[in-house]
């Protein structure tokens, strides 16, 4: 852009806790923050734009430290379950859809609620009465489970004699014939391998999407947490159309079976990622699911789960292959980014990166280990000690339904209460980012913040929060998806606003530290700016 664009209200530079860091005025001149305060109003005369932030806040723009922007763009592509509150209805949107598409060889969509039914087990014969003809599948909202429809099981050849692969589970009948619930990985990629490949064009418009989403939110930053090769294409192409609304980190995922083979492959992904020379998209991350999902009964837990005694889940990795492949692409200058849910995945997690800086050189390595669901209070001082990053998913951290009927009754009341150490792990030290894993819940910040303050759902329950002890303040909040995210995106430029620094910018209507914590969600994004270039701007008012 050209010409000064020059803001005036409340300004927060995320210098100094509480507010001490606040400033009058913020100025804007090709891309970055030119001046603040008193320097920024002086400049007021020659400004090109002005802007009257009112009541509310100029902050740096959010970033999403665990998301899936081409997933959550493709689920507009199909059916639109997400949200549905019965079977029934997500069956007839399905039929609905498949009716209003007829060329379609396979209908695909996500992201059904997993709670629908009892123990996440949905049956083939249900989805058979909407469409019994073609293949459908359906990804459940945490991704880690598929619900597919007789024809999708047939196409796949997955009978009752299919055994269960090592990483995954086929839910079976009585009879021993598969239900039409498929479990984690292996199982999953039995259908999922089948669906014919996307269009290059398909998938930049997923992101051209999901673009608009994440701006209306106030978002310029992403961690792209599940990259396979054909998605690196779409991120470049659409960085070239001027097509891609924010910047974006690959992490390129790491199979157990042939990431030796993937060491060479990933090297040479990032060294196209540098030559295409977009300063919106890089590729210096790898990730590795070290467990499932405890709704599902596959995070792996150091005891078993108590409605499953016999099992303590399904680890994704051995424990020392997983130690071998963090230290190689650790070696290699990869950052490492590990899902890890349960408490025996978490402390794996920590295992291997723990091995990593004991057999490497040392270097600025901000490892991460996201969603960190449960943890054993042992295991909270080693990340701070470690270095590493701890990724939440503020939303998660409330007795939705997700946990009174599936998560709570699998692991019992005192291991339920130990979830999402966000307060303990702030307090040791620990750098905290904030995520979505859009399109498994709200892409948007502002809820996100609202659970983490309040630990209590949307509805105001339970009245003095779950787990209360492990909320933290809106300032810690808001820092978590600010200098957070900047830090794990190695962007030590964008972690406060000074004089110099990229002008990633959002204006929020009124001030989470401010506001009745149970109102933050309503705050409206007013205006989001990538570079001091417009993505969004609120012009109806309705946010």
């Amino acid at each position: 852009m050209t010409g000064t664009l020059l803001f005036r209200g409340t300004v927060r530079t995320g210098d100094g806790a509480d507010g001490r860091g606040d400033s009058t005025a913020l100025a804007v001149r090709d891309g970055r923050v030119v001046a603040l305060g008193a320097q920024a109003e002086a400049m007021a005369p020659a400004a090109t734009e002005l802007v009257d932030l009112g009541g509310g806040l100029l902050t740096a723009a959010f970033g999403d430290g665990h998301a899936h922007p081409m997933f959550g763009g493709l689920e507009e592509a199909g059916p639109r379950i997400k949200g549905l509150t019965t079977v029934d209805a997500v069956v007839s949107e399905v039929g609905r859809w498949a009716a209003a598409h007829p060329d379609e060889e396979w209908i695909v969509g996500a992201s059904y609620d997993p709670a629908l039914a009892p123990d996440g087990e949905f049956d083939a014969r249900w989805l058979d009465a909407a469409v019994p003809d073609r293949p459908a599948v359906l990804r459940a909202d945490d991704y880690h489970t598929v619900w597919c429809n007789t024809e999708a099981l047939r196409r796949a050849g997955v009978d009752g004699t299919t055994p269960d692969p090592p990483l995954g589970r086929i839910v079976r009948r009585p009879d021993g014939t598969p239900m039409g619930t498929l479990r984690e990985w292996h199982a999953c990629d039995l259908v999922l391998d089948r669906l014919p490949a996307r269009p290059v064009d398909e998938l930049v418009q997923a992101l051209r999407v999901a673009g608009a989403h994440y701006a209306r939110a106030g978002l310029t930053w992403v961690q792209d947490a599940w990259v396979e090769p054909e998605m690196v294409r779409p991120y470049l192409e659409a960085a070239r159309r001027d097509a891609l609304a924010f910047r974006a980190n690959l992490a390129q995922r790491a199979d157990p079976d042939r990431w030796r083979a993937q060491r060479a492959p990933f090297a040479a992904v990032r060294r196209r990622v540098e030559a295409a020379g977009s300063a919106l998209v890089s590729a210096r991350t790898v990730k590795f699911f070290c467990d499932g999902v405890i709704e599902g009964g596959t995070a792996a837990v150091l005891a078993p789960y108590r409605d499953a005694p016999h099992t303590c889940g399904m680890p994704v990795w051995p424990a020392a292959e997983l130690a071998a492949a963090v230290r190689a692409f650790d070696a290699d200058g990869f950052q490492v980014h590990l899902h890890a849910i349960g408490d025996a995945g978490v402390r794996t997690a920590l295992d291997a990166i723990a091995a990593a800086v004991a057999a490497n050189p040392a270097w600025d390595r901000r490892p991460v280990i996201t969603h960190v669901q449960l943890a054993d209070p042992v295991d909270l001082p080693r990340f701070a000690a470690l270095g590493v990053i701890a990724n939440f998913e503020p939303l998660w951290a409330q007795l939705d339904a997700l946990q009174t009927e599936l998560s709570i009754p699998r692991l019992g009341a005192e291991r339920a209460a130990l979830q999402y150490p966000m307060g303990d792990l702030a307090r040791a030290g620990t750098r905290l980012s904030f995520g979505s894993d859009w399109p498994v819940s709200s892409h948007e910040p502002l809820a996100g913040i609202q659970v983490a303050v309040t630990r209590r759902t949307f509805d105001g329950e339970p009245r003095y929060g779950w787990t209360a002890h492990q909320r933290l303040t809106a300032g810690q909040a808001l820092d978590a998806y600010t200098s957070g995210v900047a830090h794990q995106a190695y962007a030590d430029d964008r972690t406060r606003l000074a004089p110099g620094t990229p002008a990633d910018l959002v204006w929020l209507s009124d001030d989470p530290r401010t506001v009745d914590p149970m109102r933050i969600r309503h705050i409206r994004v007013l205006g989001t700016w990538l570079a001091g270039r417009p993505t969004y701007r609120d012009t109806d008012g309705t946010g």
